[in-house]
């Protein structure tokens, strides 16, 4: 039997029960539970087998909330957060002394966001309590866009995946700390550089740190399909050195009308939004062919092209 289901009473009974439930918002589909109670928090990190040093994300409904979670609100993130919430960002804030220890990694901030999803943003304001929500995959995997996707991982660890249908922008929110109150990317993601630049000025990147990570998807290796994949910038030339192998290619827009391959092409228009909303999905489809080897292609570096390149340097191993 199914856990994908509509019931949103049926998520509000189960969290208020310290039980987890899967969340679709427009990035990725989370694994919640409630931020207060020490057994959801435990269980999202053994569900997922995620390790404790990695911080968890919290999603509020709306702004006024951020007073019960964090002490200070610099005004570049007020400005950001008037820009982009609802939406695919995350801000990691000075927390107050209500945040357990356990949700941000022992760490003195908090990451947090209000996600730009209907059936959970509804979800959110039926709770007395805010949701921790890191992605609803075992620790490393491709992350879920689908629900589906989220039933093959879970469906004998949780009872629910709430169904919000397939996210709209397919990839992690964009997180955004702050050091001396000037904003530091953590996390490329699905709100551009540019666009955080329009409202902030520019910006400084710093999104790798394999210990203590200052918020989530900071580590070398990560959303990563269990079949050996490659990063490259020429295809056909990668082909060539896996004869006789059984290959799946990803590529942007332009067919290597190759019918010796199994190949998916994200946006034929060259539209980095709809490539960025299909990736996940396209990665989870070729992850099930049982292929030997899947080779991807290297993005155009700018926009969301940045991001959907950090995402696919994290899986694969680059050529």
């Amino acid at each position: 039997m199914s856990i994908i289901s509509k019931d949103i009473q049926k998520a509000v009974k189960l969290l208020t029960n310290e039980q987890l439930v899967a969340i679709p918002t427009e990035t990725v589909y989370g694994l919640a539970g409630n931020i207060f109670s020490e057994k959801a928090i435990n269980s999202i990190f053994s569900t997922k087998k995620r390790p404790f040093f990695n911080p968890l994300i919290v999603h509020i409904s709306e702004v006024k909330e951020l007073e019960n979670i964090v002490t200070h609100i610099p005004q570049k993130a007020k400005l950001l957060a008037e820009a982009f919430w609802p939406g695919s960002m995350t801000l990691v804030l000075k927390k107050n002394e209500k945040i357990p220890d356990l949700i941000t990694a022992g760490k003195d901030t908090v990451a947090v966001r209000i996600p730009n999803h209907p059936v959970t943003l509804e979800l959110l304001r039926q709770l007395p309590f805010p949701l921790a929500a890191p992605s609803a995959n075992p620790f490393g995997s491709i992350s879920p866009t689908k629900p589906e996707h989220v039933e093959r991982y879970f469906k004998n660890d949780i009872q629910q995946v709430l169904d919000g249908g397939s996210c709209e922008n397919g990839i992690e929110s964009t997180i955004i700390g702050f050091e001396n109150d000037e904003p530091i990317i953590y996390r490329l993601g699905a709100l551009a550089l540019e666009d955080i630049k329009a409202i902030v000025g520019e910006i400084t990147i710093k999104n790798k740190k394999e210990q203590s990570p200052d918020a989530p998807g900071m580590l070398a290796r990560h959303y990563a399909p269990s079949t050996k994949t490659f990063l490259v910038d020429n295809v056909a030339e990668e082909i060539k050195k896996h004869p006789n192998k059984k290959i799946g290619v990803l590529v942007f827009k332009t067919s290597l009308k190759n019918k010796n391959l199994i190949e998916i092409i994200l946006s034929e228009k060259g539209f980095l939004q709809e490539a960025a909303s299909k990736l996940y999905d396209s990665l989870h489809q070729l992850d099930r062919l049982q292929l030997d080897v899947i080779i991807t292609e290297r993005f155009p570096n700018n926009g969301l092209g940045k991001s959907i390149n950090d995402r696919l340097q994290r899986a694969t191993f680059s050529a």
